[in-house]
This record gives C-alpha cells, sequence and structure tokens, in this order.
C-alpha cells in the first residue's frame, strides 16, 4: 500500500468521494466505493448472501480491503468499524492500520488484476484496492470533535 496522497495529488476515481462527505449520524463520511465497487459487491452479495469488508494490513496482500461472508471472519477486540457503505456493509479496519489511515478518506475502487484467494472478488478476475485523499481541515476538525469510532471489543 502505498502512503497516503495529498488532496488534489491523485485524480478521485469517477464517483469516488469529495471533500466533505457525511455518515450516517452526522459523522464525516471515512471509507465510500466507486460505482463499480457498488456493483461489484452487489454481485457478491447476491451470490454469497451479506459481506463485510476488513482491512488488515497482513503481510500477504498488503493492504487490500478483503471481502468476506458476514460472519464467518472475527473481528478483533482492537479492530475499528471505520463506517458502513452500500447494503448495510460494514467496513472494519485494524487498529494499526486505522492509526496510520486516520487522517485520510478511503475510497474502495475496483481493477484487474489477481486478488487474495480468500476475498470473495478473487474469482472475477478483479480486486478491489483503496485510493486515499487527505482529510480536509474542515473535516479534519469536525472528526476531532467526533466520539471515538466504535471497535471490535463489544462483539
Amino acid at each position: 500500500m502505498t502512503a497516503p496522497e495529498r488532496a488534489g495529488a491523485e485524480p478521485a476515481p469517477a464517483g469516488a468521494a469529495g471533500a466533505g462527505g457525511e455518515a450516517p449520524g452526522g459523522r464525516v463520511e471515512r471509507v465510500r466505493l466507486t460505482p463499480e465497487a457498488e456493483r461489484l459487491l452487489a454481485r457478491l452479495i447476491e451470490r454469497h448472501g451479506p459481506v463485510m469488508f476488513h482491512q488488515s494490513g497482513g503481510c500477504c496482500d498488503g493492504s487490500a480491503p478483503m471481502c468476506y461472508p458476514r460472519g464467518e471472519f472475527r473481528v478483533g477486540a482492537s479492530d475499528v468499524l471505520l463506517g458502513t457503505v452500500a447494503h448495510d456493509t460494514p467496513f472494519w479496519i485494524s487498529a494499526d492500520q486505522y492509526r496510520y489511515w486516520s487522517h485520510t478518506h478511503l475510497t474502495v475502487d475496483v481493477v484487474p488484476g489477481r486478488g487474495s484467494g480468500f476475498s470473495l472478488e478473487a474469482p472475477e478476475g478483479v480486486r478491489f484496492l483503496l485510493r486515499s485523499r487527505l482529510f480536509t481541515d474542515e473535516e479534519a476538525a469536525r472528526i476531532a470533535a467526533e466520539p471515538p469510532l466504535p471497535t471490535g471489543a463489544g462483539l
């Protein structure tokens, strides 16, 4: 995974988040899907039922977000619920990755290529990929005033 890009340093993918997005509950939006990622997610849900994302930053697949059938991946007590994306899909991130990416908005995109054999999109010949931008000063100030994000400790 590359380091987060400065806002405007890399053009956002078509349909990606701009500055100032809002998540349910009035929080600053921290993660979203591109339209292509949302279409792929819908197909995966149709085949596998409800799913979840987890961003671990593990050794083998870098930091590609992994998509699992909901309930088949055990969220750790320190994992952070970054947000809920399309189709009421939770997006979890490991505590270490959250500390690294806490100042960025993440956009889940889809690119051709082979992903992890454990992630549901692997047989499709594509993989999920994260793109990032730094939060604006306004977003950062709003985030500083928000309560902490939920963790897996209560699960």
